[in-house]
């Protein structure tokens, strides 16, 4: 069975290795990409904005975090600078101290009277050359621990800017998360008072009926008066000539009362 499972995971490998060696792994890697953006897009816009405020809910250890690493730091360098403040006393005490002893050997006497205790030349003498050696190491030590204090100062300022910038971020990151949320309401409030897309259609099939409707009575209205013109009669409207008009006044006038006394003279 485990021979099983190495041979099938060599060819699954050497499978992977030959798509990436050839063309094929681009179409996978697009595939893959593509449907990523579309399980991306299909994602509520409201539930992503949930999303987004985790998130900067979730800044808030991590800025706690900085806060105490600085705050720490900031400790240790006031107590590293009291350290410095503190040597760089007693190195200026211990010059004073040393040059008053080469004061008091360059007086050439050869007896010292300090703190009440007479000492020899060559005891003033031995106690200035350790005194001179100590104070070089201490100067050293004093120099570094400068330069230590310097540096952590600089890492602390630049710690500090860090964090200030972090805050501001997500400040930033706040507002703008409020101004999404103010923009997708109003698109909500738009949508929900539009009118309903199904009044909208009934009312245009509505106003396309009777435009139907108008346009069928109007070529009902052109045939009929079409198949009148092709009745041959001549509009009553329209005027007729005089002679025309003389002629009917008299065949129905005084021709036609003519006509009819002769026809009933025969009679008789």
């Amino acid at each position: 069975m485990c021979k099983k499972f190495l041979k099938w995971g060599l060819l699954g490998t050497v499978g992977l290795f030959g798509l990436v060696g050839t063309g094929a792994w681009s179409y996978v890697k697009t595939g893959y990409q593509t449907a990523s953006e579309s399980v991306r897009d299909s994602v509520p816009i409201e539930w992503e904005i949930k999303r987004a405020r985790q998130m900067i809910e979730d800044l808030k250890p991590e800025i706690s975090k900085n806060l105490q690493v600085v705050a720490r730091e900031e400790v240790a360098v006031e107590r590293l600078a009291e350290e410095v403040s503190r040597k760089e006393a007693l190195l200026a005490k211990s010059r004073d101290d040393i040059l008053r002893l080469k004061g008091d050997l360059e007086s050439g006497s050869v007896r010292f009277v300090y703190a009440g205790r007479t000492y020899s030349k060559d005891q003033v003498q031995e106690d200035l050359a350790n005194r001179f050696k100590q104070f070089k190491v201490h100067e050293a030590t004093t120099h570094k621990l400068n330069q230590i204090l310097a540096a952590r100062q600089k890492n602390l300022e630049a710690a500090r800017r860090k964090l200030d910038e972090m805050l501001a971020a997500k400040r930033e990151l706040e507002v703008e998360i409020e101004n999404l949320q103010a923009r997708l309401t109003m698109v909500q409030v738009a949508q929900t008072s539009n009118p309903v897309t199904i009044d909208d259609s009934q009312l245009s099939q509505t106003r396309q009926l009777l435009d139907d409707i108008r346009t069928r009575i109007d070529v009902a209205e052109r045939t009929v008066a079409s198949e009148g013109a092709l009745d041959g009669m001549i509009p009553l409207d329209e005027p007729s000539s005089p002679e025309l008009l003389d002629e009917i006044t008299n065949y129905f006038g005084e021709g036609r009362a003519e006509v009819e006394a002769l026809v009933s003279s025969h009679d008789l």
